[in-house]
């Protein structure tokens, strides 16, 4: 079935359809963190320079931002299972470049291309989930199943990672998703409807090159200031992306097929649902980054034994946006949302119970508390979000949605962590005492440094340095708890008012009714049967 069938819901097809989607939305996920573990065997391996590697690790989610918005038009106007299937294909071949890549610059290369072709791949899957699944109550759930996969790629990729680490060469992590292609590739052409916007328009060269000319200057700039502080590179490539973000938004204004509609965010379902995303994804990354720092700097937990911790936290996540559509069909989602950000603040809470001798209990109830509490909000977004997008601008609505939570990350490892590593270097200085130069100078740097040199120095001299900094590190999760509770109670007061007017399921929905001024001014036609087709 598809968005112009006159069928009430969706039926079989659907469904085995949505687990193909599943497929591509773990793979693309899984490749943001399964290369981790493996970056010190290819660097012994290729020998890449400290840019190189830096380049290696971030080239692939710098491309899949840079080029949603681009790819997700793009999908809109030559159909969403053809963007699809493309960007699979390239996507599977470029896995197989990089496995077996025999240079840092061959690997580089690969990386950039996979993050290409994940960028075509994401909004596809989106979009094409909203045009299956029609009925309310349906498409939360297979939005909920997207979500969890979503989830499921990133919870398990360093998981993966290590297994296949444990018996095979570092590029086995790329391979391991061509298998996944394949069965996509196969069978998507079957299963999944084609979608195309009617009266879409040609896509315009200029707002592409201004998009990418945006974008990629400003997220590096983001991540290179939060990596390093201050620098006037980072510092410069960030304003030149804000300025050309204004220059490409002045010429989306002025064309009849702009690549990324304005107008879209003149609906309050869809900026309120966008806003509520890009906060708690501030939120969510920088806590996540001082939680994997408190657990192997403070807590004293390997890598491994902190990556396995914080599966349990996800776990339960995947289970709560899981629950969460059953219970929506009783419980309005501004009260389900607002209700679990509650309790997520309450999870946050407990950050400032954690002391630096507490071991990582404390935080482990935190973080799972806090996951719970956040499930509904991340399983209902989406819905909320795309269900106020009209059918014609599907694909230009998921990569706003997705792009909204790229730049989210970036903002909360450039704020929320750069204020805990703040509250940090003011508090460990009253810890040095008589620590040496250069070990203080280490540990005014980073926890991780202040451990490195506690590491160096006589047993009693690196005891006090290690429990000043683990001290002032502490201090630091206590403040970014205390912010972020206080940031989701403020959001469970806006949800309230952002999203009363959506019923339950038993209800109906009624976001497309929001004073949409897409719908007002008559360019957002649903889509027909003729331009969404099925292949069978």
């Amino acid at each position: 079935m598809t968005t112009g069938n006159a069928k009430p819901g969706a039926g079989r097809r659907e469904w085995v359809g949505l687990a193909v989607l599943s497929v591509p939305t773990f793979l693309v996920t899984m490749d943001f963190s399964v290369l981790y573990l493996a970056v010190p065997r290819l660097t012994a391996d290729l020998a890449p320079s400290g840019i190189q590697q830096l380049w290696i690790v971030d080239i692939y989610g710098l491309m899949i931002a840079g080029l949603l918005v681009t790819m997700g038009t793009l999908g809109d106007r030559i159909g969403r299972r053809r963007l699809l299937l493309l960007g699979a294909a390239v996507f599977g071949i470029a896995s197989v470049a990089a496995a077996f890549s025999v240079s840092p610059e061959m690997l580089i290369a690969s990386r950039a291309l996979l993050g290409v072709a994940g960028a075509a791949v994401t909004p596809s899957v989106l979009a094409l989930i909203t045009g299956m699944f029609t009925d309310p109550r349906q498409s939360r759930r297979a939005l909920a199943i997207y979500l969890a996969c979503f989830m499921g790629g990133a919870t398990l990729g360093p998981l993966v990672g290590g297994i296949l680490l444990e018996y095979f060469w570092w590029g086995s992590v790329f391979l391991v998703s061509v298998p996944g292609i394949v069965l996509l590739l196969t069978f998507g052409r079957f299963l999944l409807p084609e979608q195309t916007a009617p009266r879409a328009g040609k896509l315009d060269p200029v707002s592409v090159v201004l998009s990418l000319a945006a974008i990629l200057p400003f997220v590096y700039g983001l991540k290179e200031l939060a990596r390093n502080g201050w620098q006037w590179l980072p510092a410069g490539t960030l304003v030149f992306g804000i300025t050309v973000g204004l220059v490409f938004v002045q010429r989306q204004r002025r064309l009849e097929h702009p690549l990324l509609d304005l107008r879209m965010f003149g609906n309050r379902t869809f900026s309120s649902a966008l806003t509520l995303m890009f906060v708690t994804a501030v939120v969510g990354a920088g806590t996540l980054l001082l939680v994997t720092q408190y657990l192997q700097n403070v807590a004293g937990l390997t890598p491994l034994a902190a990556g396995l911790l914080l599966l349990v936290p996800n776990v339960l996540m995947i289970i709560g946006n899981l629950a969460t559509p059953s219970a929506a069909n009783h419980i309005p989602p501004a009260y389900l949302i607002a209700g679990g950000l509650i309790v997520a603040g309450v999870g946050y809470v407990i950050f400032t119970l954690a002391d630096s001798t507490s071991g990582p209990m404390t935080i482990f109830i935190a973080m799972c508390v806090v996951m719970l509490g956040t499930a509904p909000l991340a399983a209902l977004c989406n819905h909320l979000a795309m269900g106020a997008v009209p059918p014609d601008k599907a694909g230009s609505g998921a990569s706003i949605v997705q792009t909204s939570a790229e730049f989210g990350i970036g903002f909360g490892i450039a704020t929320l962590a750069t204020l805990g590593t703040a509250v940090y270097r003011r508090n460990v200085e009253g810890g040095l005492g008589a620590t040496p130069a250069d070990a203080a100078d280490a540990a005014r740097e980073s926890i991780d440094r202040a451990v490195a040199a506690a590491g160096q120095l006589p047993t009693e001299q690196g005891g006090d340095l290690l429990a000043a900094a683990r001290d002032a590190f502490t201090s630091g999760v206590h403040v970014v708890g205390t912010v972020s509770a206080i940031t989701y109670v403020g959001l469970a007061v806006l949800v309230v008012q952002a999203f009363r007017h959506v019923r339950n399921s038993h209800g109906g929905d009624d976001t497309a009714t929001d004073a949409d001024p897409l719908l007002e001014a008559g360019t957002a036609t649903p889509a027909t049967p003729s331009h969404e087709r099925s292949s069978m």
